[in-house]
């Protein structure tokens, strides 16, 4: 490891092995520099742990996406009979089986980290930070022993976790997305509390492995997407099979003598108290960041109150010089992995290596992996709306169903594309959305153009490659200003 070259014992300590923690460090130790990233993962509130990579890695995209592969291998089977398979239906899905391979995947990346750590020549330190003052962190073992660091540059990337509601009584005898990845065996009947994407990804793979299926809706789904997409969504996986408790909200949950939790929950439509009995009872509420155990007063980090989350500027900077932060536990940034990534190592060249090159938040694309999936870059309709007035809008749309879907009979009822496009000119693209199979393959590559100010005349002018689901993009051309059927009739 290079030595450092001021008075501290590093150049740059990373808190937090996440995934914007580890591109930092890695990033800013090609410059020579002496760098440790300082992980440490308190376990859940039901004991979980797990090891180096943070969220997605752990119990967030890595495992999600996974899980939701294998959910749509079930639905595979099912249409292969129309193609010809000979597959005797029903067929039964074996949780340990798949848990495991998952779980082992993810151990080997944890592993892969920590060797790609050493080749960069950081140090990894499975140690607790806190900050005793602004250049210096003291770091705690499991054991308790503690150990004083100093660095010239520390970047906070502890990322967030699940939130567990405190007027909830029984609150803890429910698991989160800290936990469903790994259970050894199959949760069963299971209720989803929250709208989250988290919670309706999560609902969506379990309907998909025959598991008895609920997901509990206090007020919209999908928050800060576009809502027209959003029940979409919800109505596809009511369709696919998971039931869904609009307008409620749990009072209590109480664990009976047969190991089962009652919900107890008031329906707000109906003002009627309900109840019933789930084998597994998860919230998928929200995060919340890791900074109240951080001491970030030492530092005189200043913190927004109502959230918790860092303030930051253009640079990822705090209110403490040399102090910065990135990812989920940022103020105002997505909660993405590759925007972490990005920000992060952007950050280090920043830091090292002269760059002056700032993160670009505008247009970061995601995908919400339900059974038909949802991808989206740019703004939502509402929003555009809301900037821009009605009136300066046009919005281009389609009902399309997926060639493959023809044989195996399948409802495409919410295969759906639209862009939202200022009305003016050569109708600059402002939002893509996108909802069918692939959709972040799809949106991947659209992101693109969008980053370079892509107009509706320069997408109408692409040629698309057919049969694919990705050309329903470049065919729009009914507006819902106009009131004529969108649905696709032709090949």
């Amino acid at each position: 490891m290079a030595a450092a070259r001021g008075k501290h014992d590093y150049d740059l300590l990373v808190i937090g092995g996440g995934s914007g923690g580890l591109a930092c460090s890695k990033e800013a130790a090609q410059y020579g520099r002496k760098v440790a990233v300082l992980d440490y993962v308190n376990p859940s509130p039901k004991g979980t742990r797990w090891g180096l990579g943070g969220t997605c890695v752990n119990v967030g995209c890595i495992p999600k996406k996974l899980m939701h592969h294998g959910a749509l291998l079930g639905t595979a089977i099912k249409d292969a009979k129309k193609y010809g398979w000979d597959i005797p239906l029903p067929v039964n899905h074996d949780w340990s089986v798949m848990a495991n391979a998952i779980q082992d995947h993810v151990k080997s990346l944890n592993w892969g980290h920590r060797v790609q750590l050493q080749d960069k020549k950081v140090k990894y330190l499975n140690l607790k930070g806190v900050f005793v003052d602004q250049h210096t962190i003291q770091g705690e073992s499991s054991k308790g022993e503690k150990t004083l660091l100093t660095a010239e540059n520390i970047v906070l990337a502890t990322g967030g976790r699940p939130k567990y509601p405190s007027n909830v009584p029984g609150a803890e005898f429910c698991i989160s997305s800290d936990d469903i990845f790994w259970l050894r065996d199959s949760p069963g009947k299971t209720l989803v509390i929250g709208a989250s994407y988290v919670a309706l990804e999560c609902a969506g793979f379990l309907t998909g492995f025959g598991l008895d299926t609920s997901v509990m809706v206090r007020t919209i789904p999908l928050r800060g997407f576009d809502q027209q997409m959003a029940h979409l969504v919800t109505d596809y996986m009511t369709s696919y099979g998971t039931r869904i408790f609009w307008k409620c909200t749990p009072i209590k949950i109480e664990k009976l003598n047969n190991g089962k939790l009652q919900v107890v929950w008031k329906n707000l439509a109906s003002n009627i108290e309900e109840r019933e009995s789930f084998d597994t009872v998860m919230w998928a509420v929200g995060r919340t960041p890791e900074t109240q155990g951080l001491c970030l007063d030492k530092a005189e980090v200043r913190v927004n109150p109502e959230t918790g989350k860092v303030v930051v500027g253009d640079g990822e900077e705090t209110s403490a010089q040399h102090i910065y932060a990135i990812g989920d536990i940022a103020e105002g940034r997505p909660e993405l992995t590759p925007s972490a990534i990005k920000a992060g190592k952007l950050l280090a060249h920043r830091l090292f290596g002269k760059s002056t090159q700032l993160m670009d938040y505008d247009n970061v694309a995601t995908t919400v992996f339900t059974p038909l999936e949802y991808g989206c870059v740019g703004l939502t309709e509402e929003e555009a709306v809301r900037r821009h007035g009605e009136d300066k809008i046009e919005i281009y749309h389609a009902h399309y169903k997926p060639l493959e879907y023809t044989v195996a009979e399948r409802e495409a009822a919410q295969c759906y594309v639209k862009i939202v496009c200022l009305r003016e000119g050569g109708q600059t693209i402002l939002g893509l959305h996108f909802i069918g199979p692939n959709a972040g393959e799809v949106v991947q590559g659209f992101a693109l153009g969008m980053k370079c100010n892509a107009t509706y005349s320069q997408l109408a002018s692409t040629v698309g490659i057919h049969p694919t689901c990705a050309e329903e993009v470049n065919k729009l051309n009914i507006t819902k200003r106009s009131g004529l059927d969108a649905t696709v009739t032709s090949c």
